[in-house]
This record gives structure tokens, sequence and C-alpha cells, in this order.
């Protein structure tokens, strides 16, 4: 388990004091090609720190709000995809764009593999200090917006969702899978799955720099978070035994400053999309909508 830094807070104070010092400087855009007669979608791009220029996909419902707020935040992969219809019909939904990401790559332009280890050796230049900030950056726009309703704002995804939520407890609600950054050391000694090989190719190139990369992760590792964390919190687990399974998870879980609630993937696409669906809807005010219907016989 990761030990948390004694500069912990400070380090994250800092990197709000640095984010705080750039306006949000909001650029907005309707996009017609993504807009229908239930939503307007609008490009959005914001400044984070360095400065660097961070872009969003924003969707807001058509009719008189406040509307509930969701932001997506952005999963490790190169690109991250407008809204889903359901998502657009019900709420002002956010998904962002960190640096490096498609359409927020100019100048930086991600590596995968390669952007877990970027910089990794010290705290002050991994990559994820930064991407860290562009998250505060874009939960800050969805919280400034007047057709939001602060009372249900939630964030969902992984390891990025939950700092998001503890270091902006505006959020009413936050739903996190797939975690990365939890134990990572760890699930790098039991996995050879990318991304989280990533870690054992760098440890075997630089095999003298492993203290520096665990002090590192300790600063991105949830648990160390987890106490910052009041809005509701739902984790989905994945199998007994396996990374991220009920008991990798139940450290995280017992460390969580808020209510929580598990649920374990049935591996079934729609009972599990049905079931995080009516969980989400529950928290935000609004009618789930389900991908299975009941038959009537």
């Amino acid at each position: 388990m990761a030990e948390r830094p004694m500069d912990f807070e400070a380090y994250w104070d800092g990197v709000d004091a640095e984010l705080a010092r750039y306006p949000l400087a909001v650029e907005m855009e309707r996009n017609a090609l993504r807009s229908t007669e239930f939503a307007t979608v609008y490009n959005i791009r914001l400044t984070s720190i360095g400065p660097y220029r961070i872009f969003g996909y924003y969707s807001v419902p058509v009719g008189d709000g406040p509307f509930p707020g969701l932001m997506n935040a952005p999963r490790y992969g190169s690109v991250n995809h407008v809204p889903h219809y359901d998502d657009r019909e019900r709420y002002a939904t956010l998904t962002l764009m960190h640096r490096g990401q498609r359409l927020a790559d100019q100048p930086f332009a991600a590596s995968y593999p390669g952007l877990l280890t970027l910089g990794i050796d010290s705290p002050a230049t991994t990559i994820y200090r930064s991407i860290v900030a562009d998250c505060l950056r874009g939960a800050e726009f969805l919280l400034s917006r007047p057709e939001v309703d602060g009372a249900h704002v939630s964030v969902v995804g992984d390891d990025l969702a939950l700092i998001t939520a503890a270091r902006r407890p505006q959020f009413t609600a936050v739903q996190a899978g797939g975690l990365l950054f939890y134990r990572l050391l760890d699930a790098a000694a039991r996995s050879s799955a990318y991304p989280v090989e990533e870690i054992n190719d760098y440890l075997r190139t630089y095999p003298d720099q492993r203290e520096d990369v665990a002090r590192t992760l300790a600063y991105l590792d949830p648990i160390n978070h987890a106490a910052r964390v009041k809005a509701t919190a739902l984790l989905i687990t994945g199998d007994e035994g396996a990374i991220n399974g009920p008991e990798w998870l139940e450290p995280l879980a017992g460390a969580l400053g808020g209510p929580v609630e598990q649920y374990r993937l049935t591996h079934e696409g729609a009972t599990d999309h049905d079931w995080q669906d009516a969980w989400m809807a529950r928290q935000l005010g609004k009618e789930a909508k389900p991908r299975l219907w009941e038959v009537i016989a």
C-alpha cells in the first residue's frame, strides 16, 4: 500500500495555487454536427497549468434548467468520445480531454504506451501532476455553469474521477472503476497487461529508480486522497481474487470519507450498463435509461 507522503497536502495545494493563477479563459463553439433536437453540444477550450489549452465536449439538454451535471473524466487512451445520447438527454455533460489526448494534442501529443511513465521519476515532473490539474480545471468549468444544478453533480471515470472528487468537494457523487494508480506497483507485480506493464517496462530499463517511482505514485494513489472524498461513491469491482476485485479494493472502500457502495461486474454488457446507469440516475434525480427491457408475456 502506498505510504502517504508527509508533504502530500502541500503538493496538491501547490497544484491548486498554480491553477488559480490562470483564468479558465473559456471558449465555447456550438458543434452543429453533434447537436440534436434534445441537446446542444459545444466544443470548449479551457486554460490549465503551463499554461496549456485543453478541450472538451459539453452537452446541455434543450429546455429550462438547471440540469444535473455529469463529468466524464478522461480515460487512459488517446481518444475520448462525445457524451452518450442517453446522458445528453438528462444531464449537462462534460467529456474532458486532458493534455496530449486527441483534440488537446497541440503542442504535446501523448504516446501510448508511454504516457503513464512520462516524468515518473519525480513528483515534480510526472505528467500526471498536470493531467490532474486539467481534470480539476474541467471540474471548475462544469461546477461554475449557471445551467448546472449544483446540488446534483457527479464525476465518473477511474482514479482521476476519485482525485477530482477529493479536490473539488462540490461533487455530490462519484463513480469509479478500472483504477490504474491504486496499488499500481502491487498490480505490476501481478500483471503483464498494458497499461500496467508500462511500469514493469520502465523499471526493467531503470531499476535504480524504483524508490523514486514509488514516491511519485504515492501522490497519485487514490487511497491517499480517499478521506477527502465526501461525495457518495460507487466502486466498480471485478472478479474475486483479481486486480480490482472486491478484496483488492476493500482498503480503498474503507478509506473513503463519504457513503460507499460497490457493484461487482457481471461481464454482461447491458446488465452492467443498466445497473450503473440506474445508480447514477438516482444520484442525479433523473430516470434510468435501460438498454435491457423487461419482456411482457
